[in-house]
């Protein structure tokens, strides 16, 4: 029996695994959309954050309390993004991970949408870095679908906040591929 939400948040790691195993040495202090963060801070923010998911469903703290919760990527960043994927991929298939209830960074949830969460910040996050260094994405539309439709669902539930945690949604065509419209409802520009 396959599980959907994890399987969606394995192929996205995957294809995001690719994108940063695609950044040239040259790149890693590159802009990205994120206009605060380099490409190795994107990097880093993703792979901390999906060690970070791993270790509370583990029942490990998280950061701020772990002082290793500061550079996931070393000197491979490539290979620790993987390990980081894989683990937090091991983490939810674990029977019984995504009824779970835990203490994220914003607050108690459920493991599936702690699943969820992880499979919208990495397609974004890797479409920033895509951007950023001049590759593809290549995630299929079925997986960012889902994803789009999660987000709107919990951008809905949210109170307007102007300091909230995403830009204000920008304008895209109807008709744009998903990965568009997913980025543009989270405050980015897409490309296309």
């Amino acid at each position: 029996m396959t599980n959907a939400p994890v399987d969606d948040l394995d192929t996205t790691l995957r294809a995001v695994g690719d994108i940063v195993a695609g950044i040239r040495d040259d790149q890693w202090q590159a802009a990205t959309p994120c206009s605060l963060w380099s490409v190795r801070d994107v990097t880093n923010h993703l792979a901390l954050g999906n060690k970070l998911f791993a270790g509370l469903l583990a029942g490990k703290p998280g950061y701020p309390l772990d002082p290793d919760y500061a550079d996931a990527l070393g000197d491979d960043p490539a290979g620790s993004y993987r390990r980081h994927a894989t683990d937090i991929v091991t983490a939810f298939r674990r029977p019984g991970a995504l009824e779970q209830v835990i203490e994220a960074p914003v607050g108690a949830i459920p493991g599936i949408a702690a699943v969820q969460l992880r499979t919208v910040e990495d397609l974004v996050h890797g479409w920033d870095l895509a951007t950023a260094t001049s590759q593809r994405v290549d995630y299929p539309d079925d997986i960012v679908e889902r994803a789009l439709a999660f987000t709107r669902d919990q951008l809905a539930s949210m109170e307007a906040s102007e300091d909230g945690p995403f830009a204000p949604p920008q304008p895209h065509p109807d008709d744009a591929p998903p990965i568009d419209r997913l980025v543009a409802l989270l405050g980015r520009r897409p490309l296309g």
